[in-house]
């Protein structure tokens, strides 16, 4: 599983310009099963998305065809982690090791 972390790297009118391109795309990942958990860093600087489990060259990809990264405007920082301990409601998330 992976945490994906958003930071702007543009002024916020630059980003708002990109911002439905950009939701449409996270639309488009829950759709195929990839994201998770997704939203707004507070303060607005950036956004966090939690990612199922893939390929690190699939992840990539899909981090390349976000409108916000296409057009510059944020910058991502990927973790990858083994979620071995959930609470009941998040079972399904667990990873076997």
């Amino acid at each position: 599983m992976y945490v994906l972390t958003l930071t702007y790297i543009m002024p916020l009118e630059e980003v708002d310009r990109v911002r439905d391109a950009h939701m449409a795309w996270v639309a488009e990942q829950y759709e195929v099963g990839r994201f998770l958990v997704s939203g707004p860093r507070v303060p607005r600087d950036g956004g966090v998305i939690l990612a199922r489990q893939m390929d690190r060259d699939e992840l990539d990809e899909v981090i390349a065809s976000d409108p916000f990264t296409r057009e510059g405007v944020a910058a991502y920082d990927v973790v990858e982690f083994r979620a071995t301990t959930v609470v009941e409601e998040l079972g399904a998330l667990k990873e076997r090791v």
